[in-house]
């Protein structure tokens, strides 16, 4: 077959063979199909689509071109969460010792932040010690002991992914559904899952803005759990302020010990906990899904799954104190307020601007090389629907360089928005797909 054909053919919307996709990915992998060519049939797929045929397709042949980790060895159903990105998403801290606590095997493989969205990577790498790159045995030993263990992906998981989206980087072909869709799931089942909980963030501060593309995107990912018989299922939730108060590393842990403790800001706590549950019923724990709440709860209240967190930050090379003093980790040396210019309600707090001002300042990162500051970040004083006076402090912002910071105090200004009525209430949790 020639690759000019294939190109062709997806051009035209036509639905390749499995045989067809395995021979373009694999042989882009070896590097005998040059980048002009993938970059066509990219840009083919981009406006033609996949079918859900060739969608599977494509991503079980991405996760063939590399190592998968086996953790047939450890009992029980192996569940993961995994977020598409928001601004003060820290669930994946609190839902998984949740799920770990309350019976299910939770192997969290996590990703770095990058843009304004924040990564668990980052947020676990706050802690002082706590070591996210661990060999693949280290990685299953914890896992057997505690239940749960945090990692990264290493660059045998999934390569060919790797060098696709290195491509897709370059050639605006990133926001394509099916492309994303099988870069997630293709990097989350080469890491031995038999369960995945999905947390497809829409609104200002998520990758999608529109909640029929979220849709889709739940959808298409379910759909490839299906075709290989893995229990897969998607919450959309809203993601157009930020969740919890603290947005920025350090900040986010601090917010994380206090959820854990039970007390958590309401949306943060609803959502972790919702994660928590979906977790433990489709990690088999319980029949339904009203017991895998109950069980959340209860391990929250208890609280056995901030034990199993410190528990796990130990086994991880980390200091557990962090959350109890949080001195110890992190902390901004200057902070500057922003204040409310007039009185009214809160109607809008643009998370992806709220996002983007904590970047500046240095709590994200444009590119994966690139370093972050984890002391810094902001804290909202306020949430949607909140009634303020003129001059009330909006949030703070904690920096420890005064570079941007002008900039990054006119972007979380824009961010809130002030109405003389109060806004209506807007769902959190939006769908269930799955």
């Amino acid at each position: 077959m020639r690759t000019v054909d294939l190109i062709h053919r997806k051009r035209d919307g036509e639905e390749l063979s499995g045989e067809e996709i395995t021979y373009l990915v694999e042989g882009y992998t070896r590097g005998e199909i040059p980048d002009y060519q993938m970059a066509a049939f990219l840009m083919a797929v981009f406006f033609a689509g996949m079918s859900e045929r060739e969608l599977g397709a494509l991503t079980e042949c991405m996760v063939s071109s590399g190592e998968t980790l086996d953790l047939s060895e450890i009992p029980g159903v192996k569940v993961d969460k995994h977020s598409t990105g928001g601004v003060g998403d820290k669930t994946s801290l609190i839902a998984a010792p949740l799920a770990a606590a309350a019976g299910a095997v939770v192997p969290m493989i996590s990703g770095r932040a990058l843009g304004h969205t924040g990564g668990t990577l980052d947020k676990l790498e706050a802690i002082p010690g706590f070591r996210t790159g661990i060999s693949t045995a280290e990685f299953r030993a914890i896992l057997a002991q505690h239940q749960l263990c945090f990692a990264g992906q290493t660059d045998e998981l999934a390569p060919a992914d790797g060098k696709l989206y290195a491509l897709r980087d370059v050639t605006a072909t990133v926001e394509s559904i099916p492309l994303i869709a099988s870069s997630i799931m293709s990097k989350k089942l080469a890491a031995g899952l038999d369960a995945l909980v999905l947390d497809v963030k829409v609104g200002s501060g998520a990758f999608m803005k529109r909640q029929v593309d979220a849709r889709r995107l739940a959808q298409a990912m379910v759909a490839i759990g299906r075709r290989i018989n893995k229990r897969v299922q998607a919450l959309i939730t809203d993601m157009n302020q930020p969740l919890g108060f603290a947005v920025g590393n350090a900040l986010e842990v601090m917010e994380v010990s206090q959820t854990l403790q039970g007390a958590g800001p309401a949306d943060l706590t609803r959502l972790s906990l919702e994660l928590a549950a979906r977790m433990i019923h489709l990690g088999k724990v319980s029949d339904s899904i009203e017991e895998a709440r109950d069980r959340a709860q209860r391990r929250l209240l208890d609280g056995s799954g901030y034990r199993k967190f410190k528990e796990v930050i130990v086994a991880q090379g980390g200091n557990p104190l962090v959350l109890d003093r949080f001195d110890l980790l992190p902390n901004a040396t200057g902070a500057r307020e922003v204040a409310s210019p007039r009185a009214g309600f809160i109607s809008a707090i643009d998370a992806g601007d709220i996002g983007r001002a904590s970047a500046i300042i240095g709590a994200g990162r444009e590119t994966k090389e690139e370093a972050i500051d984890p002391a810094v970040g902001v804290i909202l004083e306020v949430k949607v629907g909140d009634k303020v006076e003129a001059g009330a402090v909006l949030c703070r912002l904690y920096y420890t360089k005064e570079d941007h910071l002008e900039e990054a105090a006119q972007q979380v200004e824009d961010a809130f928005k002030i109405s003389t009525h109060p806004p209506e209430e807007r769902e959190l949790i939006l769908e269930v797909v799955g």
